[in-house]
């Protein structure tokens, strides 16, 4: 039998989160004489001491630490049993939130949603296209259910899904295809590079070569794509997204080597599989098929 009750560690793990009894008392609605009640009952039960006062300072004791560790691990597990509770008693779900790097392959993505949608018609999909670490901090964030993103997740599950190849290019009227001789990166440092911003609000990554002098960053990978059609300047795109720019000649790859072309890696990211949906499981399935095709390639 449990002598502490989740609602007693939710108030101890309050009196932390905000600084003190008071502010605790203040946050979650409770009056402060039972946050006191519920940490002496802690204490009492397990005889440890959780707190000491120093000056106006409400401060974990050693022992108050390690119980901090334990009882966070307990309330999330308790928030993830009802969460899937709730999943199970809703049946299938009426909205499906992706995030997706915009290197994906968009062909793919477009299968898998098709197939997706015939299998559940009513099913709402929000569809938000990132880049870089976009995905997995809207993911975090629980703006969305699953993620396909270039960075894995750090507190949840994240699963190698595919690579993608990069081509390094330029308009066929470009100063760099004038060179007769095969290009280094020093004959890039003195001419634009097209780089796609960090879609993140918060921890913002850099990705790739990024040594020329002269950069233009833009947000989306289209824009990228258009600029460098117009000659004004050069990146590595994902082969996918310029498929048909590169058969009408409208980019042409740089003669570069061996470093024409890189590989980026996509991980699919999500928190609990226990607490996605059957459509959103079955889009899990149909996404790892569909990407099958993409890694027999490598």
């Amino acid at each position: 039998m449990l002598r502490i009750t989740l609602e007693q560690w939710r108030m101890f793990r309050a009196v932390v989160e905000f600084g003190g009894f008071n502010q605790a008392s203040q946050s979650i609605f409770k009056s402060q004489s039972s946050i006191h009640n519920a940490v002496s009952k802690i204490e009492e039960s397990l005889e440890v001491k959780l707190f000491v006062i120093q000056g106006r300072k409400t401060v974990l004791t050693e022992a108050g630490t390690l119980i901090l560790r334990r009882a966070n691990f307990l309330l999330d597990e308790a928030a993830k049993v009802e969460a899937v509770g709730h999943t199970l008693g809703q049946g299938t779900e009426s909205r499906l939130r992706i995030a997706i790097d915009e290197i994906f392959p968009q062909a793919l993505l477009f299968k898998v949603l098709e197939n997706v949608s015939i299998e559940y018609p009513l099913l709402q999909i929000e569809l938000i296209e990132t880049v870089l670490n976009g995905s997995t901090e809207l993911l975090e964030n629980t703006k969305v259910d699953i993620a396909i993103s270039a960075t894995p997740l750090s507190n949840g599950l994240s699963e190698s899904l595919c690579h993608i190849d990069f081509v390094g290019v330029a308009s066929p009227d470009h100063q760099l295809h004038k060179i007769d001789t095969e290009l280094t990166l020093e004959d890039l440092k003195s001419h634009r590079q097209i780089v796609v911003r960090d879609s993140a609000v918060g921890t913002k990554k850099d990705e790739g070569w990024l040594g020329a002098n002269q950069r233009w960053t833009v947000s989306h990978m289209k824009t990228s794509i258009d600029m460098i059609c117009k000659g004004l300047g050069f990146a590595w795109l994902p082969a996918s997204s310029i498929e048909s720019h590169l058969k009408t000649q409208q980019l042409v790859p740089l003669r570069l080597g061996q470093n024409s072309k890189r590989s980026g890696q996509l991980y699919l990211v999500f928190k609990d599989a226990d607490r996605l949906g059957p459509a959103a499981q079955y889009f899990l399935t149909e996404l790892r098929t569909q990407c099958l095709s993409l890694k027999a390639t490598h």
